[in-house]
């Protein structure tokens, strides 16, 4: 009520605050974006070729022989043609496209190595520090993954512990690993390199162990896959694509 009896004007509401512009951070360099497509088709090439060349013989053993009357530490039916490549059986044809690949898998993965030593990113960005690895950071971490929250307010361009111990444990075991007992099931390698069979303690051993690590890593990317639907696919993607991430508003 106004002084002298009439009627205040209502105050004029304020004006909302203007919606923050998005927070684009450069998180991905260029030649790691390269790198994560072409090694992204290589995989997945490899892993159908792969299984359509594990069909001729669905049978895992240990040591330097095996065959359809000795006892196998694993035996899976066959794969149905949806998940191979080829579709329909063709031995020839699945090795053809497993051996080209390798080839673009492991040369590929020798140059991202010497760049990412060359421009410091496996010390800055996949380095793991003595904190991360104490019980209570772990933790924290693991919560944070828990609400759907991957990255650190602090710092959004860093990678967490689980990032980092994954990304190291494929690019620095797993797929050095499929290479190398890839190569020592090749006769060539063999006849070049004898040493390489016995590394594994037999060439059905090696057998064994890349099917393992194929495993291993295709349960790495559906894990990959499932995180980055989580954390919000377009944003991720183009990430990858551009380089350029948003940093999500908290």
């Amino acid at each position: 009520m106004a002084s002298g009896g009439g009627i205040a004007e209502a105050e004029p509401e304020a004006a909302p605050e203007p919606a923050p512009s998005p927070r684009f951070i450069v998180r991905h360099r260029p030649f790691t974006r390269i790198w994560h497509w072409i090694n992204a088709v290589s995989v997945i090439v490899m892993i159908a070729s792969g299984l359509m060349i594990f069909n001729a013989h669905p049978r895992l053993y240990w040591g330097h022989f095996g065959a359809n009357y000795d006892p196998a530490w694993l035996e899976l039916p066959r794969f149905p043609g949806w998940l191979t490549l080829p579709s329909q059986y063709s031995l020839a044809i699945a090795r053809h496209w497993h051996l080209f690949f390798a080839l673009v898998l492991a040369f590929g993965l020798l140059a991202y190595m010497i760049v990412s030593l060359i421009n410091r990113h496996f010390q800055r960005d996949l380095r793991i520090r003595k904190d991360e690895l104490k019980p209570r950071h772990l933790w924290e971490d693991l919560k944070a993954h828990w609400d759907l929250r991957f990255h650190d307010p602090a710092n959004p361009g860093a990678y967490n512990i689980f990032q980092k111990a994954s990304y190291a444990g494929v690019i620095f075991v797993l797929l050095p690993l499929l290479i190398v007992s890839g190569l020592a099931l090749s006769p060539g390698m063999d006849a070049i390199w004898p040493w390489l069979v016995d590394i594994f303690g037999g060439r059905q051993s090696a057998r064994s162990v890349h099917f393992i690590a194929m495993a291993l890593t295709t349960a790495f990317i559906i894990v990959h896959l499932t995180l980055v639907i989580l954390a919000g696919p377009v944003n991720e993607i183009r990430s990858m694509i551009t380089g350029k991430w948003q940093v999500p508003e908290e």
